[in-house]
C-alpha cells in the first residue's frame, strides 16, 4: 500500500474522522502516502477557545492539542489507506511516548503535522510525529492508535 493519494480538504476530513469544532485540530491533510505518511495543516487563529486561558496576554497552543492534531492527521492517513471513508470507523489513542515540546505555537502560525507510520499490525498502528512551523520543530512524539468499529 504505497500508492500516493494526495490530499484531504476539510469536507473530506469530516467524512473520515468524527471530530468537530472546537476539537477538530486540522484544516487539511496533504502529501498522503497510503500506509506510510501524511502532513496535516493547522492554521492557528487567535479566536480558538483554548487561547482565552492558555495564556491570557500570551496565547500559546497547548502541547496536548498539538499531539492531538498529529493523531488526527494519522487517523486521516489510516482511513485513506484502508478505504474506510464514510464508514464511521474510529481511531483511538493507545499510547503517547517520547513527547517533547521544543518551541511555542502561537496565533498566526501555520502548524504542519508530519506523521510517519513506524508499523502496523492488524488494527494497531504506531507513528512518529513532528509539529513544525516553517523549519522550526515545535513538538515531537511517538504514539500508537487502534482502529475501532463503534457498532
Amino acid at each position: 500500500m504505497t500508492e500516493s493519494h494526495g490530499a484531504a480538504d476539510l469536507e473530506r476530513i469530516m467524512r473520515m474522522i468524527p471530530h468537530r469544532a472546537p476539537f477538530l485540530m486540522i484544516d487539511k491533510v496533504r502529501d498522503i502516502e497510503k500506509g506510510k505518511s501524511a502532513v496535516g495543516v493547522k492554521n492557528v487563529t487567535a479566536n480558538e477557545p483554548h487561547f482565552a486561558g492558555h495564556f491570557p496576554g500570551r496565547p500559546i497552543m497547548p502541547g496536548v492539542l498539538i499531539v492531538e492534531a498529529m493523531a488526527q492527521t494519522a487517523a486521516v492517513m489510516v482511513v485513506e489507506t484502508l478505504d474506510m471513508i464514510d464508514k464511521g470507523m474510529l481511531v483511538y489513542f493507545m499510547t503517547v511516548d517520547k513527547t517533547r515540546f521544543r518551541a511555542p505555537v502561537v496565533p498566526g502560525d501555520v502548524l504542519e503535522l508530519h506523521v510517519v507510520v513506524q508499523r502496523n499490525k492488524g488494527n494497531v498502528w504506531r507513528f512518529t510525529g513532528r509539529g513544525m512551523v516553517g523549519d522550526r520543530v515545535c513538538a515531537e512524539s511517538e504514539f500508537s492508535a487502534m482502529i475501532v468499529d463503534p457498532a
